[in-house]
């Protein structure tokens, strides 16, 4: 069980008043504009909906605390909500004509995590053929509502390129070969726990016909490249075309798993081009009507303040292929 964790409001506002001292991120904010969204850790390690791993009671109270210290103390263009126990958070913002950000709520809305430890919420990982509930049409990782203001923010945009900025790694990463439907051993807390909501996602990049859809991911302390179609168990084609392009970047400076182990991951996974896992750092994107170009920042030593920086590698996009090169 983790300890120090916020649970109440004052508990919450100091933890953000101790991030809030880092003269490096007052720097950050003064360097550039920011749109932010939320994922787990705002509030409780992975929380879906109204339950968290110690399926506590009281936690839509801790729910509504951690959402109000987020909006007091994060860069927001959002109205005062009625309650705080319901923060809407995904919006959209457009960018001239270059770029439509659509920046999702994965967490807030999501169905309760599939196949949790019995007397636990949170995450699993578990075997395809061994969880029935991941196959379940009606659950969600977005909520109806924001399915359908994706969708339509989607099928209304003119923008060159559609970017979703969202909480997590979107293309499937099975912990084992996939040979068959019923094959593959998935992490529940990401998209693979969700995987007919995924696959609604990507009906709807596909059938919505918005230009040059671009997937921006986090959470899993990785960089990933990857190409995402509807079937991955078929080869790509003009029935199964790559429906977009994700870039995954990884944390700043928490740690990770070995390299050795994503490189399998990657290996078996043919649709994921690119995993780094023992580097920290970051990822800039550089947008022109041309293309999208991620550069994947790595640090020397997060452990020192002064450490230099490098292009660790570098990926490309060009404006109406989706498919995914180097740069």
């Amino acid at each position: 069980m983790r300890s120090h964790e916020s649970f109440t409001l004052a508990d919450y506002r100091a933890r953000y008043a101790q991030y809030k001292s880092d003269p490096d991120l007052h720097a950050a904010h003064r360097a550039a504009p920011w749109i932010v969204t939320w994922d787990d850790h705002e509030v409780a390690n992975d929380y879906a909906g109204d339950v968290d791993e110690r399926l506590a009671p009281d936690f839509a109270a801790r729910r509504a605390a951690a959402y109000q210290a987020f909006y007091e103390h994060m860069p927001l263009r959002l109205p005062a909500p009625r309650s705080f126990g319901a923060l809407r958070m995904f919006q959209r913002h457009d960018w001239g004509r270059l770029a439509r950000f659509h920046l999702l709520d994965s967490r807030q809305y999501r169905s309760p995590l599939a196949c949790s430890k019995p007397g636990r919420g949170g995450s699993n990982v578990v075997l395809a053929r061994a969880c029935a509930e991941l196959r379940d049409p009606r659950r969600t990782m977005l909520g109806l509502e924001q399915e359908a203001w994706l969708a339509q923010g989607l099928s209304s945009s003119r923008a060159r390129w559609n970017i979703l900025a969202q909480q997590t790694l979107m293309a499937q990463s099975s912990g084992v070969p996939v040979r068959s439907p019923d094959d593959g051993r998935f992490w529940t807390d990401g998209w693979d726990g969700y995987p007919a909501a995924r696959r609604r996602l990507l009906d709807t990049l596909a059938t919505s016909r918005a230009r040059n859809p671009l997937v921006l991911s986090g959470d899993v302390h990785t960089f990933y490249a990857a190409e995402l179609r509807r079937d991955v168990a078929r080869p790509v084609s003009k029935t199964n075309p790559i429906v977009a392009a994700e870039f995954c970047g990884t944390s700043v400076t928490s740690s990770s798993r070995p390299q050795a182990r994503t490189a399998e991951n990657v290996e078996r996974n043919s649709h994921i081009l690119y995993g780094r896992s023992d580097r920290r750092g970051y990822m800039l994107i550089d947008l022109t009507p041309a293309a999208s170009t991620a550069q994947f920042m790595a640090l020397d030593d997060v452990r020192d303040a002064c450490t230099a920086q490098s292009v660790l590698d570098a990926f490309r996009v060009d404006a109406g292929v989706a498919r995914v090169r180097g740069a």
